[in-house]
């Protein structure tokens, strides 16, 4: 029973964790769009001041159900949000900088 209590403890709180670092909004440039498949490819923003313009591989998200991606295009810059289900990486929210 002891082990069944930890096992818990440590799967809660990694859910916890992975949760809290989902939430914070992250920023970057949308490098591609394809509307048909509902995808996103967005170079996220470097940090520091070193190399901080030049960007780091683009990763591809997918637009959650009833999110719109005719407001942004290639090129800008946004904030966004992700979720991640299954190891599907889904883009939940996105604002236009």
């Amino acid at each position: 029973m002891k082990a069944a209590n930890i096992i818990l403890a440590v799967t809660l709180s990694s859910a916890v964790l992975s949760w809290a670092s989902v939430a914070q909004p992250l920023s970057g440039t949308i490098v591609k769009i394809d509307r048909i498949k509902g995808t996103v490819a967005i170079r996220p923003t470097q940090n520091g001041t070193t190399g901080a313009n030049t960007g780091g591989a683009a990763e591809e998200f997918k637009a959650q159900g009833g999110l719109s991606l005719d407001a942004v295009h290639a090129g800008d810059r946004v904030t966004f949000s992700v979720a991640e289900n299954g190891g599907v990486k889904t883009i939940t929210k996105i604002d236009k900088q």
